[in-house]
């Protein structure tokens, strides 16, 4: 997953894997992982939050159809993230 997201070029990334927190959960069972992600980079600069999503899934490829489950995404622009505001909506 980080290799792939190394294609956003990001200045930080924290992937955190919960997948043992869903234990017995059905998408546990069928491989798939949860994943938390925060990634700061200049490619989401104005854009919204769905297309920001959209980059990151982009980036993950078909990782998004069999390796992950479950991935919640927050993306940051350098400028966000050094100012604590969030994405625009």
């Amino acid at each position: 997953m980080r290799q792939r997201l190394a294609a956003l070029r990001p200045q930080q990334l924290e992937l955190i894997d919960d997948s043992a927190r869903h234990a017995g959960h059905a998408g546990a069972r069928s491989g798939g992982g949860h994943y938390r992600l925060l990634i700061v980079a200049e490619a989401f600069a104005g854009q919204p939050r769905l297309r920001r999503h959209r980059l990151v899934h982009e980036a993950l490829g078909e990782l998004m159809q069999c390796s992950i489950h479950a991935l919640s995404v927050q993306a940051l622009s350098p400028q966000e993230a050094s100012s604590s505001a969030g994405p625009p909506v």
